[in-house]
């Protein structure tokens, strides 16, 4: 049987990432939902304080980096409208990921709600 780096790299994406029935499917229009959600939140001066963070939401390629710029998207809301704010705004965020992102991932989210 021949290892190939490929096959290597497949594998611990696998792991880190969940089997594809517990990932779900995420459907570009879930996507885009989730995309213009995290804009809205940021608001439109979003564009001019942040806007490495507002290019990187606009040109994310899948779900699971919409999930893991959550932080960032935080930090930009909490800038604007306080900590306490940003984070009612990311909990509404969030739910939307439920089914869409492994479990264990939305299991953690819950640590935002302090």
């Amino acid at each position: 049987m021949r290892w190939t780096s490929s096959s290597f790299m497949n594998g611990i994406q696998t792991l880190f990432r969940g089997n594809s029935s517990e990932r779900g499917g995420a459907s570009p229009s879930s996507i885009q939902e989730i995309r213009e959600a995290m804009l809205r939140a940021m608001g439109s001066s979003a564009s001019t304080q942040f806007p490495v963070i507002q290019l990187r939401v606009t040109y994310a390629d899948d779900i699971q980096d919409l999930w893991y710029l959550r932080g960032d998207v935080l930090a930009a809301i909490a800038s604007f409208d306080g900590e306490a704010l940003a984070r009612e705004k990311l909990a509404a965020i969030s739910e939307l990921f439920v089914g869409l992102v492994p479990s264990t991932l939305t299991a953690k989210s819950g640590m935002l709600k302090r």
